[in-house]
């Protein structure tokens, strides 16, 4: 539960992350769950419960926009053996990874699917009434993906696959947009789309389209009139290509994009999700994990590429937000990936923004996310030493703050 009544919080240095500028002693006013104001520190009310943050910074809490939080670390065999576990056991592990992703910093993802239906609606359902810690949760529901395609459980001889591992195969625009209204009647707060083949999903090329642009748009209509988005996962250029010009808000991955994608994602302002960190997880560890060489194969493939179009993304000036493709490497790890941020082209500054505003802007939730002012809820962390000379201090976070509620530190 948030605390009760009103809280100060002083900053010795508060990161502004709409201003693009640092503020030395500052008091953050709390009342219940919610920032109240922002004052200088020599002005901080009296008589209130004081919590002294002034030797370290403080920044909002980190959003993940490309976050897993069902599931365990299997995947790198393809997807069959889910057919073998319930969703009662999917939905298990996500109490475990829903608490060490808000250990490790997270206080917001927008989790971007799961292939056993729903069970990230229970878990963000949990998290809501108090019962299991975990980040704030905008949730996809499933995968509309094409059958065989990179959302669908494939490598399986001709077996029963349970309906709930295949909510949102669909064949043709008219099957979409029935998916996707039962996705949505289900509680699903945006939709994810499969538009390429994937890298972890046995069978399918990542380069190569799976769904046309008509069959996208069908699912970006609904959304829409839901007042909510796409997101797509793209690795190829000509998938991504058809989800922008169908009107998706993302672009998840991009690693195989080229030089017209990006140039239409400036256009159209399609936001780029790009999960560096977990390749070179996947190359180091994957070996030890039994990772099938149809998988490493198809990593090497994508990783170096996604970096360099990363790069090019960053300078052509496509919006930037921030996604790890958590579950890919142990929960909490998620700061890793702002190293590569930077190490590719933004600024410490830069990336810090890609994680909390940019993201809570692509989510459609900056009026409560992402930034530390007056409305927004008490999302905060406090670290030793200064992010925007060495953003790798954010990789070991010693205080974290939900809702007025101290979750660590």
């Amino acid at each position: 539960m948030p605390s009760s009544g009103r809280l100060v919080v002083l900053a010795g240095r508060l990161v502004d992350v709409v201003g693009g500028e640092v503020l030395e002693d500052r008091a953050l006013v709390l009342d219940g769950d919610r920032i109240e104001d922002v004052l200088p520190a020599s002005a901080t009310p009296s008589g209130r419960r004081t919590i002294d943050l002034s030797a370290r910074t403080v920044l909002p809490g980190l959003i993940d926009s490309h976050a897993h939080l069902i599931g365990q670390m299997d995947e790198g065999q393809g997807y069959a053996y889910l057919v073998n576990r319930s969703s009662a056991q999917e939905a298990l592990t996500g109490v475990t990874n829903a608490r060490d992703t808000l250990l490790g910093g997270v206080t917001t993802v927008r989790d971007v699917g799961t292939f056993h239906a729903f069970v990230d609606l229970a878990l963000r359902e949990a998290i809501e009434e108090g019962s299991i810690a975990g980040p704030r949760m905008m949730c996809a529901g499933a995968y509309v993906t094409c059958p065989g395609g990179g959302g669908d459980i494939t490598g399986l001889p001709e077996v029963p696959v349970p309906s709930e591992l295949r909510m949102g195969v669909s064949s043709g625009a008219d099957q979409v947009r029935a998916n996707v209204r039962r996705i949505f009647e289900a509680g699903a707060d945006f939709i994810k789309v499969i538009a390429t083949g994937a890298v972890l999903t046995s069978g399918t090329n990542p380069g190569e389209p799976e769904l046309t642009e008509e069959e996208i748009r069908a699912a970006v209509e609904e959304a829409e009139a839901r007042g909510t988005h796409v997101a797509a996962h793209a690795h190829g250029a000509e998938g991504a290509k058809r989800a922008i010009r169908a009107g998706v808000r993302s672009i998840e991955h991009g690693c195989l994009i080229d030089d017209e994608t990006i140039d239409l994602m400036v256009e159209r302002g399609t936001y780029l999700v790009a999960d560096m960190f977990d390749g070179d997880w996947m190359i180091q560890e994957g070996p030890r994990l039994g990772y099938s060489d149809e998988v490493l194969r198809k990593t090497e493939m994508t990783n170096d590429a996604q970096r360099e179009n990363f790069a090019k993304a960053v300078k052509a000036g496509v919006k930037i937000a921030f996604g790890t493709d958590s579950g890919i490497y142990p929960h909490g790890m998620n700061a890793k990936n702002l190293a590569f941020h930077v190490r590719f082209g933004q600024t410490p500054m830069e990336a810090i923004r890609s994680a909390t505003l940019v993201s809570a802007e692509l989510m459609g939730w900056e009026d409560r996310v992402g930034s530390l002012q007056p409305g927004r809820f008490a999302d905060l962390i406090a670290v030793d030493g200064d992010p925007l000379d060495d953003v790798t201090v954010l990789e070991d976070i010693p205080f974290v703050m939900k809702g007025g509620e101290v979750v660590k530190g």
